[in-house]
């Protein structure tokens, strides 16, 4: 079991045990219990019905947060031709072909994000065992392999999320910082939320969101209430 310290202590003693909390007042909460020095991130961990173990399971997408991440994404883009003029203007921070695959080769990867067009495919999967591990492979689930390099650099850039199921059926994607004002934390939280639903698979019985916990980088998790956030995802 973990051992805690003092301070993470006397914030737990802060959350409700066993309460599940409405969106609004989980934000809240959340924002109260920061006690760091510095900007800590806030986080959504959301436990899913899937048996991540069958292909037909795996969930995985990607979301534009409407309000950001509150950090500078580093965007590489690995294309040639035209795709290359558009990623620049876009505003990607590398832009490249073979140069680009040879720095990662040797062992670069000053990038959070990586896309990339079909046709330099074949010649980018040869460095899967450096990007693969790292979720840095370029994949047409997510987006990230694509014609549409300027739109997808503009949403990465902006504040798109990917995320995945684990082997163990959970997902955690980052909605922002502490800092942020509670209406940003909410818009980001409840678009994310959208997206994860809207990749529910379509071989998937039962319940599909069984739990999910909102937290900061160093404070304690929060349980939210689902029906919250079904509720006003449907006033939206």
């Amino acid at each position: 079991m973990a051992k805690h310290g003092k301070r993470y202590l006397a914030l737990l003693e802060k959350v409700e045990k066993g309460k599940e909390y409405p969106l609004d007042e989980a934000i809240k909460k959340v924002k109260e219990l920061a006690s760091a020095k510095f900007d800590e991130t806030v986080e959504l961990a959301v436990l899913l019905g899937v048996d991540p173990r069958k292909a037909d399971q795996m969930v995985r997408g990607s979301a534009v947060l409407p309000r950001g991440l509150g950090k500078s994404v580093r965007v590489a883009v690995i294309t040639r031709g035209e795709e290359e003029k558009e990623a620049l203007e876009a505003g990607a921070d590398y832009v490249g072909y073979q140069d680009l695959m040879e720095k990662i080769k040797n062992g670069w990867l000053e990038f959070d994000a990586l896309v990339a067009t079909p046709e330099v495919m074949p010649e980018l999967a040869k460095l899967g065992k450096i990007l693969g591990p790292r979720g840095l492979m370029p994949s047409p689930k997510t987006g990230t392999v694509t014609k549409e390099v300027g739109r997808v650099v503009r949403e990465l850039k902006m504040g798109r999320v990917e995320f995945k199921v684990d082997k163990t059926g959970n997902v955690h994607v980052p909605v922002g910082k502490v800092s942020f004002p509670e209406e940003a934390l909410k818009e980001n939280i409840l678009a994310f939320f959208q997206e994860l639903i809207n990749a529910k698979p379509k071989t998937m019985k039962g319940t599909y969101i069984k739990q999910a916990y909102l937290t900061t980088t160093m404070g304690p998790s929060i349980k939210l209430d689902l029906n919250s956030i079904y509720s006003q995802l449907e006033r939206a």
